[in-house]
């Protein structure tokens, strides 16, 4: 199990990173939410894998941390607020510049 999740975070992780390196906004904004997601899996296994056990102390004798339930929970709502506001600024680089590179200089179609 640890294993199959130790790969998960990492095709996250490299996916992302591979297409935040792109020219593109489009690939840029995937990018940034596959790493937060592959961020998020990771917080979250670092709260120990354990099956069919509670988070509140009491109801269980072995309970699980709730500690990175918390944080990752915490991680999504901010991470869906920053991939709102990348889209919008996205948007708006498309509307003022008339194209979609993250620099901002158009394409020459592979003209140097």
């Amino acid at each position: 199990m640890e294993l199959l999740v130790a790969i998960i975070i990492g095709v996250l992780v490299a996916s992302g990173v591979y297409l935040c390196l792109r020219a593109r906004t489009f690939p840029v904004v995937m990018g940034l939410t596959l790493l937060s997601y592959g961020v998020n899996v990771f917080l979250f296994s670092m709260g120990g894998l354990k099956m069919n056990q509670v988070a509140v102390v009491g109801m269980s004798p072995d309970p699980t941390d709730p500690l990175p339930q918390a944080l990752v929970l915490t991680a999504i709502v901010i991470g869906f607020a920053m991939t709102a506001f990348l889209v919008v600024l996205a948007l708006r680089s498309q509307g003022e510049l008339h194209n979609d590179h993250v620099d901002g200089k158009p394409d020459d179609g592979g003209r140097s």
